[in-house]
This record gives structure tokens, sequence and C-alpha cells, in this order.
């Protein structure tokens, strides 16, 4: 399954020449059989101050599921942003607090959107005074308790403007084929 998502900053450096090699690296990583979307962004401004660019290009031929139950229709699909950050592990509870993402339409590129986290991310954790050896690598923390889906559509790229220090993560869901029915009351 190809999926792919990049820093935008890296085209940003060397205009439409760093995003004519950044698509071109994304040929080169997908297989042969794969036909790849492409990646246009005119008509998205750029990003506000202290943002950074992120953009998810979802890949128009997914594998199949061989489980039944599954939808095979991608209008039944959904995509799971995932805000977060990267922190060392120790015998902490910690989690991230800060704004949700929101969706800004921009009539001038054609019905697309445009999803944005304005705000300070902060990590927040307890204080516990940790031994050296509770300390064990790095964690990915996500941002809020619910997920943040958005349409599958191959044709248009996801472009996410989030505070610097933050990255994003994405996934797919699938919906059952099966529907069942509710309990009138």
């Amino acid at each position: 399954m190809a999926r792919r998502c990049f820093h935008a900053s890296s085209a940003k450096r060397g205009g439409l020449q760093g995003l004519a090699l950044l698509a071109a690296a994304a040929a080169a990583m997908a297989p042969a059989a794969q036909a790849i979307p492409r990646l246009d962004l005119s008509g998205y401004p750029a990003p506000a101050p202290g943002l950074q660019r992120w953009v998810i290009q979802p890949s128009g031929l997914l594998p199949k599921s061989p489980d039944a139950l599954i939808s095979r229709n991608p209008l039944d699909w959904r995509v799971q942003l995932i805000v977060g950050q990267e922190v060392a592990k120790d015998c902490n509870l910690k989690r991230l607090s800060g704004p949700g993402l929101s969706l800004r339409r921009l009539p001038q590129a054609s019905g697309k959107a445009l999803f944005e986290l304005k705000g300070p991310v902060v990590v927040m954790s307890t204080r516990k005074a940790c031994t050296p050896d509770q300390t064990s690598g790095r964690s990915f923390l996500a941002l809020g308790k619910q997920p943040f889906l958005v349409p599958y559509n191959a044709s248009w790229p996801i472009v996410v403007d989030l505070p610097k220090g933050t990255e994003l993560r994405w996934r797919i869901w699938k919906a059952e084929t099966r529907q069942q029915d509710a309990v009138k009351l």
C-alpha cells in the first residue's frame, strides 16, 4: 500500500523545481503498477507565519480487502488525520493540549479545503521523579481524543498547516458493507 505524507517546506525552498523533484521522488518510491495522481497545490495560500505545511496524496489504487464485510468502494472510506508530537518516554503520564483542526474552504482551489491548527500545542506531564531505568525511547502523542476524519479522494491532496514542532500522521478507515437496523423506541 503506497501511502505518502511529506513536509512541503522542502518543496518551498526550490519553488516549482523542488515540487517537481518531490513528485519525482514519490514516483520513484511507488511500485510500477500504481498510478500517482498529480500533486497540484495551486490555489492554496502560503502557510501562515509559524505554521508548516504537510501534504497527503492518497493513492488511487489501494489493495482490496479480502474480507467481504469491508467496503471496496472508496466513497465509503475516510482518512484520519492524526496531529501529534514525538516525546521522550519516562515514568510520567503525558498528553498534548491545544486547539483542534479547523477546515477552511478555498473557492480559488475548485472546492478544495485547507486544514489548519492555529495556536500552540503544549505537552502536559505529571512531575514524578523517574529513575534512569524508567526512561525508554520515544513515543508519539496524538492531539485530541476524537478522530478527525475527512473523505477519501485520490484526486485531491489533503493539505494541513500545523505549528512547528508537530507532525502529521494518517490512516485509512473503511466502512463495513453490512448495515444494521436500529431499535425504534
